[in-house]
């Protein structure tokens, strides 16, 4: 795995070992940051959230992208040590908050996020469980831009949510999602 663009463009990543993650390969996240660079024009300054993170290839992207910060929460130990190692080679850690849990068990925050990224392990449903939760701690704003990648047939409906784009690539379906407008 390779960074797409950004400060460190063509920097290697490291993938956990194992099975238990399957890390989001470079042609389907270059599509999802195109998607991204398409509809936010920039990623200066942004607050993000890399959930589901893994190596934390897609918090990295956005933080090589010129992304202010990044929480990463992850509770598989081999995928932390993986985040973790990555973190530390591009000399990231400042701007880096990982998070050694399930996404399930993070609390509120004290002002929504910019662009929240979700890679669940296919076929779960976590992705939906969890942006459910994050919506009702106040994670997600009127501005907030959310990704969430899931397998080509899963459901990704999220009440509050609306979908802005589908895109299909190999066997993962990237969703945008926008917070639904209020009466």
């Amino acid at each position: 795995m390779r960074i797409v663009a950004g400060q460190w463009r063509g920097r290697k990543l490291i993938a956990p070992a194992g099975e238990s993650t399957m890390p989001t390969s470079d042609r389907t996240r270059e599509t999802l940051f195109s998607m991204l660079v398409s509809r936010l024009g920039s990623f200066e300054g942004l607050k993000v959230a890399d959930l589901f993170a893994g190596s934390g290839a897609l918090g990295i992207e956005a933080l090589s992208r010129g992304a202010a910060s990044c929480l990463f929460a992850e509770q598989d130990a081999a995928a932390l040590r993986a985040l973790r190692t990555n973190l530390a080679n591009l000399q990231a850690a400042p701007q880096a908050d990982v998070r050694a849990a399930s996404v399930l068990a993070l609390g509120p925050v004290s002002a929504p996020l910019d662009l929240i990224l979700l890679d669940p392990p296919y076929g779960s449903g976590a992705g939906v469980v969890a942006l459910e939760k994050l919506n009702r701690l106040g994670w997600i704003g009127p501005a907030t831009w959310i990704s969430l990648e899931t397998a080509l047939k899963e459901d990704a409906s999220v009440k509050g949510l609306e979908p802005e784009a589908e895109r299909k690539v190999g066997k993962a379906k990237i969703t945008l999602l926008r917070p639904a407008p209020t009466a």
